[in-house]
């Protein structure tokens, strides 16, 4: 999980050069000291997680869609003849309660583990991507029929969980700062989650129900999955304790448990995946809860520092999984206090949870090295020779490309229509069957033209004013609040229209948007974590949303979140053109001051430009213009990252050409994203956002190695 980095601890003796080297075995030191006092501090950790547990358990237990209370249910539970009580108990509630205690101290314990086996208090299985290679095996093999029960699952789990570990470790290089490896971890997550929204759409009667279990449900049918899963669970566990003291050791750095005896690399590589195990018994039992595994251990390292006994890895751990139940429990408990006993069954706990370690992320991301500015975008390479030197014929290049693209999408799909019938459709002689299929084929194919040019421009005016190689309007959470805004404009707004829904993809833009200012002051790298918490936060909010108004519309909320433009029509083409335009206008005037925001500070103001009023101009700019495509197509990330940097590449860092130039590169990209999801599998379809994802999440994975410093 990224290579650890030597601390000071332990006692340490010159070499000859003056500089502090490991103790030797034979000097005596060969273990932490045990902290003073630990006894005593272990008691009050217990004590108050127990407390804790027992508070959440009853209230859990109290909670349900039958009048039982909680004394009826224990006195059933104590052997009194209450068949109702005791049919209630057994068949509903302590399913539920099993599960939120497996689900939650397996994630608690395996995001302990990653935490202390690199040393990154950001690592967790959700930002490690092991929760979504979880999801995506389980998900393809229900979609295949491979069943087999609950161990079959769990092996299966375990093997998409391990396949993304070893993905993400791959691409650390060992090098990789905690952000950078965090980053990684998060983007391949994103990624793997559109294949699964992928898997979803194409097999929708093999997969009904899981786009609710994928958000993280408790509902049981019985105690089955638990029992099958719960040997396994206890097994990795008492493993995992085991290692406790190696991992101790490991704490010293390195170099200095190398040389007390600890084997490093059989000790990280048992403990990861041990830790992918217990988290593939959490995504089995209840899909992925999310970002429990970040928070339960984050909570109690914070208190590491006053109770010092939370040093000790085993307690650590053994803590981990207690605060992780106790976690799990008490959101699942807040949601059916809120949505009431019936809808609240129906609401996947791992949406609070999600928010809530969302906000966690951004927080701790805040205080990690290694989150600064990395390689500054005026330091990329950028243009060839060629390129520079015939500007004007890679536009050229690129807006026959576009045209040829275009061509393609109103000629191509489930059904082929001709140059010919195109010709009688726009001279209103067609024949019904080619008034129907262009009718609705060619808004969509100006609904991804004007949706991918939105985003483009968003996406270079962020770049350069941030000079954040790695800014995109999808990455940064700001399409995934837009798209929140919308939704919430959708379900709750009786008498809505499109104004209404545009100006609530602007609400949530816009909060983004200052989110992103206030947490992105640490550095580059640290902004895209924060867009990143951000995206997780809204995606969950907005899957909530759509739940709660309709608990079976799987299909409407993955298209609306993978970015489709299914049913687009002219009307809603009408605010992405008005945006792109009064965004051309922007860039017409400041295009001048995009090349010198791009350099530093110092020379934009000494050259007399307006930092401040240039910054927000651009930015809300970016906003409109991310509000207008997302109110119009959904949830589309990556083209704000591609598209800027292919320009760049092609012609060089002058914005009036490259934005151009982005522009057309991300129109032509949704356009074939859309075309491609329309074609390759007709009749089915794939939202032109899921096909963008398969694209951008590689890019984003290679710049983000490109960058990374020495």
């Amino acid at each position: 999980m990224g290579a650890p980095t030597a601390t000071d601890g332990g006692a340490r003796r010159p070499s000859s050069s003056g500089a502090p080297v490991p103790p030797a075995p034979g000097d005596g030191a060969v273990a932490p000291p045990r902290p003073p006092g630990s006894s005593r501090g272990t008691l009050l950790v217990a004590l108050a997680v127990g407390a804790w547990l027992v508070v959440a358990v009853a209230a859990h237990l109290a909670q349900g869609t039958a009048e039982v209370d909680v004394a009826t249910l224990l006195a059933a539970a104590t052997g009194q003849d209450l068949p109702q009580a005791s049919a209630v108990l057994l068949e509903s509630r302590l399913p539920r309660l099993a599960a939120a205690l497996v689900v939650g101290g397996a994630l608690g314990l395996s995001g302990a583990a990653m935490q202390s086996v690199s040393r990154n208090p950001l690592a967790s299985p959700d930002t490690t991507g092991v929760a979504a290679g979880a999801h995506l095996a389980m998900t393809a093999a229900a979609a295949l029929g491979l069943g087999g029960g609950p161990l079959a699952g769990l092996a299966t789990a375990s093997a998409g969980g391990l396949a993304a570990a070893a993905l993400v470790i791959g691409l650390s290089g060992g090098a990789l700062s905690p952000v950078r490896l965090v980053l990684a971890g998060s983007v391949l997550a994103l990624g793997l989650a559109a294949v699964t929204s992928a898997v979803l759409l194409l097999f929708p009667w093999e997969t009904q129900g899981l786009y609710a279990w994928g958000a993280g449900s408790l509902s049981q049918n019985g105690m089955g999955a638990i029992t099958a899963v719960a040997p396994v669970l206890a097994v990795a566990t008492a493993l995992l304790l085991l290692l406790g003291r190696r991992l101790d050791l490991l704490q010293l750095g390195e170099d200095q448990a190398s040389a007390l005896g600890v084997p490093v690399g059989s000790t990280r590589r048992a403990t990861v995946v041990l830790a992918v195990v217990l988290a593939a018994c959490a995504v089995t039992v209840a899909g992925p809860v999310g970002f429990v595994g970040l928070c339960a251990p984050a909570l109690l390292r914070l208190l590491a520092r006053r109770v010092r006994v939370l040093r000790r890895q085993r307690v650590l751990l053994a803590a981990s999984g207690g605060a992780g139940v106790a976690l799990v429990l008490s959101a699942d408990v807040v949601l059916r206090a809120a949505f009431g006993p019936v809808s609240g069954v129906t609401v996947p706990t791992g949406v609070l949870t999600s928010v809530i370690g969302a906000a966690f992320l951004v927080l701790l991301a805040q205080r990690l090295p290694g989150g600064g500015d990395g390689e500054s975008l005026a330091g990329l390479r950028a243009g060839t020779r060629w390129g520079r030197a015939h500007p004007g014929l890679v536009l050229g290049a690129a807006g026959a490309v576009l045209v040829a693209v275009v061509v393609a999408g109103v000629l191509l799909g489930d059904s082929l229509v001709l140059l010919g019938d195109v010709a009688n459709w726009l001279r209103g002689v067609a024949a019904p069957r080619v008034e129907v299929i262009l009718g609705s084929r060619v808004p969509r194919v100006g609904a991804a033209l004007l949706a991918g040019a939105c985003l483009a421009l968003a996406g270079a005016a962020v770049q350069a004013v941030t000079r954040n190689p790695l800014a995109d309007p999808g990455i940064l959470g700001v399409s995934a609040s837009a798209g929140l805004g919308a939704v919430a404009v959708i379900t709750l707004v009786p008498l809505r229209s499109d104004g209404l829904v545009l100006a609530g993809a602007g609400v949530g833009a816009a909060l983004a948007a200052v989110v992103l200012l206030v947490a992105g002051r640490g550095g580059q790298l640290r902004t895209v974590l924060a867009g990143i918490g951000t995206a997780a936060a809204a995606a969950a909010l907005t899957t909530l949303l759509i739940l709660r108004t309709d608990p079976w519309s799987q299909t409407t909320a993955i298209t609306w979140l993978g970015g489709s433009t299914y049913g687009a029509t002219v009307g809603q083409l009408v605010p992405m053109a008005l945006a792109l335009a009064g965004g051309a206008v922007v860039w017409a005037r400041t295009h001048r001051d995009l090349d010198l925001l791009q350099l530093d500070d110092t020379t934009p103001h000494v050259l007399g430009v307006d930092l401040p009023r240039a910054r927000l101009l651009h930015v809300g700019t970016a906003v409109v213009l991310t509000a207008a495509a997302t109110a119009g197509v959904g949830v589309i990330a990556f083209v704000g990252l591609v598209a800027p940097h292919a320009a760049r590449l092609l012609v060089g860092k002058r914005h009036d050409v490259l934005v151009p130039l982005a522009v057309l590169l991300g129109a032509a990209l949704v356009a074939v994203g859309d075309l491609v999801g329309r074609t390759a599998l007709a009749p089915a379809q794939l939202p032109a956002g899921l096909v963008v994802s398969l694209v951008g999440t590689p890019y984003f994975l290679w710049l983000l190695r490109r960058m990374r410093a020495a």
